[in-house]
């Protein structure tokens, strides 16, 4: 299992765009991976439960990745919050 932490920096927070991005990468990366925020916790593969969460500017997550691919995914999804969000 890994996991990291990453502050949302984007002005507009996590919102349609960015969450159909992130639950593509997910669902492509064939790893689970949770996201939690806000004292709730959803699979990020599901963009509606994302989009739900209410993710704004400096809010804090958790990205925690289990699955045979966790190291590759890991890499990826730091890249995609770093550039997207």
């Amino acid at each position: 299992m890994k996991s990291f932490d990453y502050v949302i920096k984007d002005p507009v927070g996590m919102h349609a765009r960015p969450a159909a991005v992130l639950a593509k990468l997910v669902k492509e990366s064939m790893t689970d991976v949770i996201i939690t925020a806000n004292g709730k916790s959803v699979d990020a593969s599901q963009l509606m439960l994302v989009m739900g969460m209410g993710i704004k500017m400096g809010t804090k997550i958790n990205v925690t990745i289990e699955g045979a691919k966790e190291e590759e995914a890991e890499e990826k999804l730091k890249e995609f919050f770093e550039s997207r969000l």
